[in-house]
């Protein structure tokens, strides 16, 4: 019989990658269904990162997100059903039905946001770290964004701030090769956005497999630990590929068939699992995870859809800061 070489860390990324990929499925289900409220930016084929970094962070650590931030959600411990509930408009769900795909957001979780605008969550990631740095906290906010991300301004004015005030923020690019429905390659003077500009800030440039999630854990843990010690910001360039289009309403016809089957060989999830079989972890503990995930997901998808749709009491909530309008009127 063999013995097992696979640390409960990794058991614990391929729990989170099986829920986060049967998620994002029943998301997409959701949609063509005509339930799921406005367009949804799914995280499939990408789930290794989200999955890594979560295992990686300490519960107090700090996430922001893109729109594509269901993954990011969940891998920090956000519940599915409120999450499910969200994206169908729902009163149960994380943001009373509010928010929507693109807004996730959970302090409780150190989810600080999905943001809709390219860049716009990078200069505020930065000042989640500060914080963190004045108050000599230990925590590390780590902003997730993707290729596109790089020819913003903000991210240029975010990694210089940072680097300038050793704040202990982790970038995070998700290269999937293309911004929306243009390749990056096209209208970037570099080969890799992120990394080949990380030398301007005085960082190491960092890519690692993004469908690999066990390297993308070790350098997780390494930019990490780095940020707390009062080693500063970290830049790494994971490269990845989204299984369909930009959003749900893209076929994703624009890109090359070849380009698209050789990444679908590199599905992270299968990957890791037979890894882990190889390692000597039962497959019987991974049919017993795949199935727990299914259950879940079920089981939010009954409670998102039994949620009643916003009502007119929670229209002026969350819009002011003092509690209301009503005195303005």
């Amino acid at each position: 019989m063999a013995t097992s070489t696979a640390s409960p860390h990794r058991r614990e990324i391929y729990r989170s990658l099986v829920e986060l990929r049967t998620f994002e499925r029943r998301a997409y289900d959701l949609f063509l269904q005509n339930l799921v409220k406005g367009t949804s930016h799914l995280s499939l084929g990408q789930e290794a990162i989200a999955a890594a970094f979560g295992v990686a962070m300490r519960p107090d650590d700090y996430t922001f997100a893109t729109y594509r931030g269901h993954a990011h959600t969940l891998a920090r411990g956000v519940p599915m059903t409120p999450v499910l509930a969200e994206l169908l408009g729902r009163a149960n769900g994380l943001m009373a039905g509010k928010g929507g795909s693109m807004h996730l957001t959970s302090v409780d979780h150190g989810v600080m946001g999905s943001y809709a605008i390219i860049g716009a969550h990078l200069p505020i990631a930065c000042g989640a770290a500060w914080s963190a740095q004045y108050r000599e906290s230990g925590q590390v906010a780590v902003c997730f964004f993707g290729d596109g991300t790089t020819n913003i301004g903000a991210f240029h004015e975010a990694l210089n701030f940072a680097a300038v005030w050793t704040l202990p923020v982790v970038f995070v690019c998700e290269n999937n090769l293309y911004m929306e429905y243009t390749p990056i390659g096209d209208v970037t003077a570099v080969a890799r956005p992120a990394a080949d500009r990380a030398s301007a800030y005085g960082l190491e440039p960092i890519v690692v497999d993004g469908n690999d999630a066990d390297a993308v854990y070790e350098v997780a843990t390494s930019a990490l630990a780095r940020a707390r010690d009062g080693g500063g910001p970290s830049l790494i360039e994971a490269l990845t590929y989204r299984h369909g289009g930009h959003s749900r309403a893209d076929p994703g016809k624009y890109r090359p068939q070849a380009e698209v089957d050789a990444w679908l060989a590199r599905d992270p999830v299968p990957a890791y699992r037979e890894r882990l079989v190889g390692d000597g972890v039962p497959e019987a503990d991974l049919v017993e995870i795949e199935a727990a995930a299914a259950a879940a997901v079920e089981a939010a998808t009954a409670a998102a859809k039994a949620g009643a749709p916003p009502g007119e009491d929670l229209l002026m909530t969350d819009v002011w800061a003092d509690g209301g309008a009503s005195w303005r009127n």
